[in-house]
This record gives C-alpha cells, structure tokens and sequence, in this order.
C-alpha cells in the first residue's frame, strides 16, 4: 500500500495540527494503521494506531492525539492538539494487513510506510 503523508509545518508550543495519510490507489480496508515519529538522534516510536481492536496511544500522547479514517477518501489522519516541543518529530504513516498478531504500535510489526512529514514545534 503506497502511503504519503502530508500536513508537516512549524507550530507554536499549545497548538493543534492535524496529519494526513493518504493510501494511493488503495484502500486502508483489511489493514491497521499506525502513526509513528522519529526525533533527531531517537529510534523511532509508535505514537497512535487503529486496528479492529480501536484506538491506541503511546502514553506520552493520551489525551492529545487522535487517529481516524476517511474511508472514502482512503487517508488516515492524526489530529495532534496540544503540541509540546518534545513532539518535535519526522511523522510516518504506516500500514499492515491485520491478522497474524502484529502490534500495530510496534515499528518492526508495520509493512508499508510513507516517507514520512515534519512537525517542528517551538516553545
């Protein structure tokens, strides 16, 4: 599943932002989809994935971030609301067909992914 993600850009520390994935040329339909960041000098991190079993979010980002699907447009979205500058990160869209116990929070569990959006967030 090709991903692309967009909707990266600067933002004042206390601000909203939302992420988009699209699936080009195909549909997220059968597959769990995750949000993941990677800062400088970090390994990479599950930040928000929605599988049959519904949402899910790393502890740093309960309570801010949200992931949803417009089926009809085949995008996923991450709202982020409530930036702090440790959320200063490259963004990937990631995918994989459900089943077979994959941990959609789990980088190593995800098949496909975008190249990635920018989200800097300054204090």
């Amino acid at each position: 599943v090709p991903l692309v993600e967009s909707g990266g850009k600067l933002v004042q520390s206390g601000e909203s932002l939302q992420l988009s994935c699209r699936a080009s040329g195909e549909s997220f339909d059968g597959h769990a989809v995750g949000w993941f960041r990677q800062a400088p000098g970090k390994e990479r991190e599950g930040v928000s994935c929605l599988d049959t079993s519904g949402q899910r979010h790393a502890n740093s980002v309960k309570g801010r971030f949200t992931i949803s699907l417009d089926d009809t447009q085949n995008t996923a979205f991450l709202t982020m609301m409530n930036l702090k500058p440790w959320d200063t990160a490259v963004y990937y869209c990631a995918a994989v067909v459900e089943g077979d116990s994959r941990d959609c929070l789990r980088p190593a569990d995800m098949d496909f992914w975008g190249k990635g959006t920018p989200v800097t967030v300054s204090s």
